[in-house]
């Protein structure tokens, strides 16, 4: 039995990202009064959206894994994503280029991908490649029900028969060596190891557990929700409305008011009123919500945070059909540019990048004729490299290196073809509180994964629960919606929330135009997740 909330009627979530109308979707679904407090002026959170001169620009995640998690949302209020978000499936699901020259297309069906593979580096690699993917299933199997989409209240929890099975297929191994147990090749290597850098470690150092992101790209499945990633939270928040939850938008949460024993929040106190309620599920950066609390927990040693990014929005008046839809441009350094990410705090001389072209897939992000294209540098955290400040000076030039960097690498010709742009830096991280000047949260180091992550209850607070990529399960768009479940189990007392029995599609009507919404301001994003 995990514990739970005493008994609550009324929630306030505060945040109406991903997590929050995850969390407000499930709550509302078993009949409890829910109330989202947002910032902004619509939905979204990190997963935000601009306009500019007729282009649409997604600010945050641009890779949507595993669909059936964002369902399960949907289904606690009796209907179902597909009903409400057109998914299109993305073939390939990535194309990586190298500095090589040599191109590969990343599928995840396993013919396809088999196929891909033996072109690409020959027969050997390929039967690698099929070792590879069934252990990737395997290690999802044992990860899932019991290390990811579960509540901790003890590190006890970890012995369980997954855990047995975990340590089997070699999870608490590092994932580097692990990968290259199967995949000689260094650039397929890269391929099936990048996604380490997502929960902040580089492959070297990470544990070979997470390797599990990689089943979610490149396994599960990569989708494009028709409309950009911000279709998925305006979708979410329109079926959480219809069935019966609140949302004040524009308002700015100042405090938590507490009872006279401090033990219970009574209230949370915006600009715009007081709110009464009987629970709270907070969802912004840990700092703000600590803040909002009055306490942080005790840790033996401080909270080490991911590595941030620069995203550099791009509309312009042609495109390059070496592009997919999500492309991988590595560059020739690999194991320095993770030691400059994470230890010596330099940005990378050699830099990686992820490049992604909605309007290869939609059209409609931008006039006719015309592209968006979105390109994310991972840059150091401003806890080891340039600070907030610092990024003023830094950010015109570091755009010009980013445009210098892409023409080099084939996209001849990009700085002229720019129309209308918009550059996010640490600078702006910080801005919206998130800590270390990072949208990737606390990084998934041992010591700060499972149990041993910032808990989602609060010790000396029986009534508020935490949610969001800073605590459990941790960063990424699947996790950040099972964050959202598993706070609304605290409260519900269930376990796993039940699924809902689906009503007819018309009992939520679809999400509203993409014009109803004001838009986020321009920083109001957060990249992948991915995961």
């Amino acid at each position: 039995m995990r514990r739970a909330v005493p008994p609550s009627d009324h929630v306030v979530v505060v945040g109406a990202g991903l997590a929050g109308l995850s969390a407000a979707c499930h709550l509302v679904g078993a009949g409890r009064r829910v109330t989202v407090v947002e910032r902004d002026g619509g939905p979204g959170g990190r997963a935000g959206r601009i306009r500019r001169g007729g282009y649409r620009f997604d600010t945050g995640p641009t890779v949507l894994t595993m669909p059936e998690l964002a369902d399960e949302a949907f289904a606690a209020v009796g209907t179902s994503l597909r009903a409400h978000v057109d998914l299109l499936p993305l073939h390939p699901a990535y194309r990586a280029r190298f500095a090589d020259g040599s191109t590969l297309d990343v599928h995840t069906d396993a013919q396809a991908m088999e196929a891909e593979v033996a072109r690409f580096a020959g027969a050997r690699e390929a039967a690698g490649y099929r070792e590879l993917r069934r252990w990737l299933v395997r290690l999802h199997r044992a990860q899932m029900r019991r290390f990811i989409d579960t509540n901790f209240d003890s590190p006890w929890q970890l012995l369980n028969p997954d855990l047995v099975r975990l340590a089997a297929l070699g999870g608490f191994g590092r994932l580097a060596p692990r990968i290259g147990r199967h995949l000689r090749d260094e650039r397929l290597q890269r391929v099936f190891s990048f996604q380490s850098l997502y929960a902040g470690v580089a492959p070297a150092r990470a544990l070979a557990a997470y390797a599990v992101i990689a089943y979610m790209d490149t396994v599960a499945g990569v989708w494009f929700p028709r409309g950009g990633m911000h279709a998925l939270p305006r979708a979410m928040a329109a079926v959480a409305e219809a069935a019966g939850a609140a949302f004040h938008y524009g308002s700015t949460v100042l405090e938590l008011e507490l009872e006279r024993s401090g033990g219970r929040v009574t209230a949370v106190v915006t600009d715009r009123g007081r709110i009464a309620c009987d629970a709270v599920v907070l969802t912004p950066d840990l700092p703000v919500a600590y803040r909002l609390l009055g306490r942080a927990p005790r840790r033996a040693v401080p909270l080490r945070f991911s590595p941030s990014a620069v995203v550099l929005h791009l509309g312009t008046d042609r495109t390059w059909p070496e592009l997919a839809h999500h492309t991988l441009s590595f560059g020739h350094a690999w194991e320095r540019t993770f030691d400059e990410l994470t230890r010596t705090g330099r940005l990378m001389t050699d830099p990686s990048l992820l490049i992604t072209r909605p309007t290869g897939t939609d059209p409609s992000a931008a006039p006719a004729g015309r592209h968006t294209h979105y390109v994310l540098a991972p840059v150091p955290n401003t806890a080891i490299g340039p600070d907030a400040a610092a990024w003023g000076d830094l950010a015109p030039g570091y755009r010009d290196q980013l445009l210098d960097t892409l023409e080099r690498r084939g996209l001849t010709g990009i700085g002229a073809a720019v129309e209308e742009e918009c550059l996010v830096t640490p600078a702006d991280w910080t801005a919206l509180g998130h800590a270390a000047g990072t949208p990737f949260s606390a990084a998934h180091t041992f010591a700060q994964t499972g149990p041993f992550r910032p808990r989602n209850l609060v010790r000396g607070l029986e009534n508020v629960v935490l949610a969001g990529c800073g605590t459990t399960p941790g960063v990424g768009v699947p996790t950040v919606l099972i964050s959202g479940k598993l706070a609304a189990a605290r409260i519900t007392g269930a376990a796993r929330p039940a699924r809902a029995r689906r009503r007819a599609s018309a009992a939520c009507p679809p999400p509203p135009g993409t014009g109803a919404t004001p838009a986020p301001p321009p920083t109001a994003g957060v990249l992948h997740d991915g995961p």
